[in-house]
């Protein structure tokens, strides 16, 4: 294989819903250049993109699948990525390596919520897009209704390229409104034959042509001047003008194929290799450091690790991007991220499970490597005295939440291991080995993302594990003042005990002036704040610390022995065992012993006045509630709503964007169990949510009631 320079690379994302033809498209291509001699599909389960055991069992894409083809002497790179919104990090991973998007539309279904989630990100990463309509073959095919979802979500920027001339199961020709010619295949696709345009398509191709024209002329000022001078455009400025437009995202063309029947798929690959910008007509990619690097394969050797699997009889595969200059088979570079020399003994251009072997790659391809001992995902690795640093992917954040244990429970260290390096294999996928919930708590974005891990640990690493609902992370807190004092004495021979503390407590907010005086069944107790220490939990909220002790009661010697006993509480409050929070405590008299009081004295006695305070102080269950967003069909408004509400929601606002109905709320996270699940049985699968943490709120006292009683039969059984 010819080594690519940088002017002859283009990297392309393969985007779409589920069941929108990606891999059936890629398979095609693949063909069409020649990297494979057979077009595998689906159902028999020899893609050469879907390679995985587990997209074997369930029938689609769950890895994003690096792919590559050559055409009309360039190298098109491909990512192909997952439909289902559970698997969103391969469509993230993808636009962040890759310049152009190529979206798929089921020309039975138009556009469906997940080419509007999906698209949202091309328009984060400031992507070119190609809007293909795939399955023109099939019977409920509508190309109009298609179209038209277009237009209504994506605005008159998206223009036709082509149009299907007989859309349904006779498909097999498409009028070129670029080329003004119409294409037609024979049963089995492929090559087809280029014809004039039949006379009762000629007003609607050239109406069309007008309109693609001038979107090309708007995008590039010589061009508007050609187009009124000629009232035309011949095809290379038209060329030039859709570029500019890409790139710009003012123009997203739209074709026609059927990636099953390879109709339609060279004309597009042509239009790949001819208009889609190339990687040096992008923006630069910008380092840690906010320097732009070019894609200069004169430049100095830096690469960008994208992905990392773990393949059988290979090991652990590291697919990066070469950010400039150009790499050997060979080189030592050094990783940027741990400050250590890795060698890239051999490189590949991948194709799916296919790989070859190149001498060398050059700044804007795509390629991979194996066995390195310190670089991970995210990782830098540059030539010597190079100092560029990329920053790491960034995801969405986790929708759901289930803890896993292995069912022996001899195997929780091999689990460790395995959850590791499927984290590095899928960031989206996050590991907490939670202290506090005594659980380990995956989180994902989906029931099905989840089960999809289950499965692959349980057939692939043979450890059978059980999911389990997880815990809440509750809080305690107090919603009145109160006071205490404690006596802590022990006398049994030898050196004794004491330490007596009296201290008041009462909820904390921020900006609350400083104590002066409290008032307890009609007593004074006045304060003169001496010090205060402001101690930031780990588990959020604060604990504030005031030392009001006057004529010295109680040596400040001992004021740190009392906080301790303090901060021992506030990790088990009294009603559910619960971390405690945003609480002050003023510690303003106690007695000490000249001989017998001692920091285990006195760490003592502040625990007891502190246990005794909080029970007193109208304790309250503080529960974690998140902002969710859901993006659903008009059509199912009411439902999603009547369901959320039963959720305990707090409705915030609603509104419409692109065909779909924008819901924000705030739920607790307890009501959030299983709600990917619900929202998809409520919708046909349309909908979709986002969530993230907003706060922790007082439960309702029916909720506290019952988790009182939940702790109380678990503290019996235990």
């Amino acid at each position: 294989m010819k080594v690519y320079l940088s002017d002859q690379i283009k990297n392309i994302s393969l985007l779409g819903s589920s069941g929108s033809g990606k891999t059936t498209l890629a398979e095609s291509m693949l063909f069409e250049g020649g990297v494979v001699s057979r077009r595998g599909d689906v159902d028999s389960k020899n893609t050469v993109s879907d390679y995985n055991r587990v997209e074997h069992e369930y029938g689609y894409s769950v890895f994003s699948s690096v792919l590559y083809t050559e055409w009309l002497g360039k190298k098109l790179n491909f990512i192909d990525c997952p439909g289902a919104d559970d698997f969103i990090n391969g469509a993230i991973t993808s636009l962040n390596v890759t310049d152009t998007a190529l979206m798929l539309l089921n020309a039975t279904r138009g556009v469906e919520v997940g080419t509007q989630n999906l698209f949202r990100y091309t328009e984060k990463y400031n992507k070119p897009v190609i809007f293909v309509a795939n399955q023109l073959d099939h019977e409920k095919a509508n190309f109009e209704s298609t179209i038209e979802s277009v237009y209504e979500s994506f605005g008159k920027k998206a223009v036709l390229v082509q149009y299907p001339v007989n859309a349904g199961p006779d498909f097999n020709a498409v009028v070129d409104v670029l080329k003004m010619k119409m294409y037609q295949w024979g049963p089995n696709g492929g090559e087809p034959q280029v014809l004039d345009i039949p006379d009762s398509e000629k007003e609607k191709a050239d109406e069309l042509h007008n309109a693609l024209v001038e979107s090309a002329a708007e995008n590039d000022e010589n061009l508007m001047e050609l187009f009124f001078e000629k009232g035309s455009l011949d095809e290379e400025e038209m060329r030039r003008g859709i570029r500019k437009g890409m790139v710009a995202r003012d123009l997203f063309p739209v074709f026609c194929v059927s990636a099953e029947k390879d109709m339609g798929v060279r004309r597009l690959m042509e239009f790949l290799g001819n208009i889609v910008p190339f990687v040096s007509e992008m923006p630069k990619p910008v380092t840690k450091d906010n320097v732009e690097v070019a894609p200069d394969a004169d430049g100095p050797a830096s690469i960008f690790v994208f992905k990392t699997s773990i393949e059988p009889h290979l090991g652990e595969v590291s697919y990066f991007k070469v950010m400039s200059g150009k790499v050997k088979e060979g080189d030592d570079l050094v990783n940027m991220n741990r400050d250590a020399k890795e060698r890239l003994s051999q490189l590949y251009c991948v194709a799916g499970n296919n790989r070859q072997k190149v001498s060398e790659l050059v700044a804007g391809d795509i390629g991979a490597t194996v066995k390195l001992k310190e670089t991970k995902t995210n990782h830098t690795l540059n030539v010597k005295g190079c100092n560029y640093i990329f920053d790491a992917i960034k995801y969405p954040d986790p929708k759901y939440r289930i803890a896993i244990k292995p069912e022996n429970e001899g195997d929780e260290e091999k689990l460790g291991e395995i959850l590791t390096r499927i984290h590095e294999e899928d960031p989206t996928i996050l590991v907490e080995y939670s202290k506090e919930l005594k659980q380990i708590i995956v989180h994902g974005q989906g029931e099905f993302h989840l089960n999809t891990m289950k499965w692959r640990i349980e057939n692939n690493d043979k450890l059978n594990l059980t999911f389990h609902n997880p815990k809440i992370p509750y809080r305690e807190t107090i919603t009145k003042q109160a006071r205490a004092d404690y006596r802590h004495k022990k006398q049994s021979g030898g050196a004794g005990q004491f330490g007596e503390v009296h201290m008041v407590i009462e909820p904390y907010h921020e900006g609350m002036p400083a104590p002066t005086v409290y008032k307890f069944n009609g007593q004074e107790f006045k304060m003169s704040v001496r010090g205060t220490e402001e101690v930031n939990l780990p588990w959020g909220g604060k604990l504030i610390f005031c030392n009001c002790i006057v004529g010295g009661s109680i040596d400040t010697r001992f004021l740190p022995a009392i906080l301790k006993g303090l901060m021992e509480k506030m990790e088990e409050g009294p009603l559910t065992g619960s971390y405690a929070r945003d609480i002050r405590v003023c510690v303003y008299d106690g007695k000490m012993h000249p001989v017998d009081s001692n920091e285990i004295s006195f760490k003592l006695a502040g625990r007891n006045a502190f246990r005794t305070a909080f029970k007193e102080a109208g304790p309250k269950i503080l529960e974690p509630v998140y902002e969710v967003e859901v993006r659903v069909p008009g059509d199912r408004m009411g439902d999603v709503m009547s369901d959320l509400q039963g959720r305990r929601a707090i409705i915030e606002g609603m509104s419409s964007e692109k065909g779909f109905e924008v819901i924000k709320a705030k739920v607790p996270l307890k009501e959030m169990n299983k709600y990917s699940t619900s929202l998809s049985s409520i919708t046909g699968g349309r909908a979709s949510y986002t969530m993230k943490y907003a706060s922790y709120e007082k439960v309702p006292p029916e909720v506290q009631e019952q988790l009182l009683a939940a702790y109380e039969s678990e503290q019996n059984e235990d």
